[in-house]
């Protein structure tokens, strides 16, 4: 499977820049792209635990003009590092026909960016706690 053209955008603009504190920027700059979720949304069925801060995942199954059903989600969250996160991985999972979804190899294509060597622990770990549900989430609409 190849990456989704948005990510391999985001990817080529992470080589880009010299040094980590303009990525980190980027990636803030993403998440403030990001229309915000309603609160409405923001429910417990949506939070996703394990992460630091409070982090919103609202996913939905669309059918493609192929009859194929595809993955998309809107997520948000109180800190806008995380917004960016979420943005990033929006990039690399929105659109795809479920199986694909399902058999994205997140850690990989994320360690394109580098950004593990520079998440703090937390944000690490609240990064695979997303990945973790959105991968729940895939299986339970296949």
């Amino acid at each position: 499977m190849t990456a989704q053209p948005r990510f391999e955008e985001i990817a080529e603009n992470f080589e880009l820049f010299d040094d980590w504190e303009d990525r980190y920027r980027y990636v803030i700059e993403l998440g403030r792209e990001m229309a915000p979720l309603d609160d409405a949304q923001k429910i417990p069925a949506h939070k996703v635990e394990g992460c630091a801060s409070q982090v919103w995942l609202v996913p939905s199954v669309t059918e493609g003009p192929d009859g194929v059903a595809r993955l998309d989600f809107r997520g948000d969250s109180d800190a806008m590092i995380v917004r960016g996160l979420i943005a990033i991985l929006h990039a690399l999972y929105s659109g795809l026909p479920l199986r694909e979804a399902a058999a994205v190899d997140a850690p990989r294509e994320l360690a394109r960016l580098g950004l593990e060597q520079h998440l703090s622990t937390q944000r690490s770990n609240g990064l695979k706690a997303m990945i973790g549900r959105i991968g729940d989430l895939t299986r339970a609409a296949a």
